[in-house]
């Protein structure tokens, strides 16, 4: 009985942090519309696209590699800064 009353809360907690992640990225995604269409129209080179086709094999590649037990925390996934660490 033990069990299924932490499974439920396992779960509630899971359903309940993918939720969050999700209006957190949906409420960065509307607040950041007009400064990445500011960059997009000053991006003559096409370096903001270049760095996105990057980023995403970089992402693909990462999620293959990642094992599957590991999280990572909320405030690093709703960060707006989680993409500049390659600036330090």
């Amino acid at each position: 009985m033990q069990t299924l009353a932490v499974d439920i809360a396992a779960t509630f907690v899971d359903d309940a942090t993918a939720l969050v992640t999700g209006l957190g990225r949906a409420l960065l995604r509307f607040a950041m519309t007009p400064i990445d269409r500011i960059a997009n129209a000053c991006d003559i080179a096409g370096v903001l696209a270049e760095r996105r086709a990057t980023f995403r094999m970089w992402r693909a590649s990462r999620t293959r590699a990642r094992q599957e037990g590991r999280r990572f925390s909320l405030l690093r996934r709703l960060s707006p800064f989680r993409h500049l660490a390659h600036l330090t």
